[in-house]
């Protein structure tokens, strides 16, 4: 039936808007939250860095590289999830089975050797990167962002660096690939499943809804310019 204005109420701009409210209303946010940044993750999933190393066209020194810039990033992310771990938003996504800075440490010292303390440094773009991390410690909602982003990024898309790395690097879980090892974590679909419900039951309201989406949609550009520092060191082709 038309509305007052002439117009069918699908035609109608309001009504659409209601309509859209409700749809998203019934929508789990972890679907909502996925949709939104579908278009910055697959920005990060096909840069030319990570295309480069998917095909087993980047030098070790440039998959070394960016486990250091990892290095650097979890070492912020898992000390700001420690300080938050009581907090009831930021709180429901920290577990201690996805902490991987130690593993990190085990890569590192497998491909630079034991002074790789001494031998790694963050670039302008980690830099950026962990000042962002460290100022969710009083943004609860935004820290949920981050972790979202590298560590559903690490379970999913991670799994298949790790076989790439493996074979084009001779590295396994004992060191080299270890960052994507979650042995203590099990199936990591059904973790992945429970990940996404706990997101789903974090009692936030539209405002922080919004916040979670617009600082995950950041956390993605910080990732591709830690990517774009990269792809410029090792090889030019593989920044763009």
């Amino acid at each position: 039936m038309p509305t007052a204005e002439g117009r069918r109420p699908s035609e109608d701009p309001d009504f659409r808007a209601r309509t859209a409210a409700r749809e998203d209303a019934r929508t789990p946010f972890s679907e909502l939250l996925k949709r939104a940044t579908w278009s910055a993750h697959e920005d990060a999933e096909q840069h030319g860095f990570t295309r480069a190393l998917l095909d087993g066209r980047l030098p070790r020194e440039g998959y070394a590289a960016m486990v250091a810039q990892h290095y650097f990033a979890y070492v912020a992310l898992e000390r700001v999830g420690r300080s938050l771990a009581g907090d009831p938003v930021a709180g429901a996504v920290v577990h201690p089975g996805l902490f991987r800075v130690p593993a990190l440490e085990r890569d590192l010292e497998a491909l630079y050797g034991g002074d790789w303390r001494e031998r790694i440094a963050p670039t302008a773009a980690t830099r950026a990167y962990t000042a962002r991390i460290e100022r969710t410690a009083g943004d609860p909602a935004g820290y949920v962002a981050h972790h979202y982003t590298r560590y559903l990024g690490d379970l999913s898309g991670g799994q298949f660096i790790r076989k790439v790395a493996a074979g084009a690097y001779g590295l396994d879980e004992r060191g080299g690939t270890a960052f994507y090892h979650f042995s203590e974590l099990g199936s990591l679909p059904r973790f992945k499943a429970g990940y996404r419900a706990r997101l789903d039951a974090l009692e936030l309201d539209e405002a922080a809804r919004d916040h979670v989406v617009s600082e995950t949609r950041l956390a993605y550009r910080l990732n591709v310019a830690v990517l774009a520092d990269l792809g410029h060191i090792f090889a030019a082709d593989t920044a763009a």
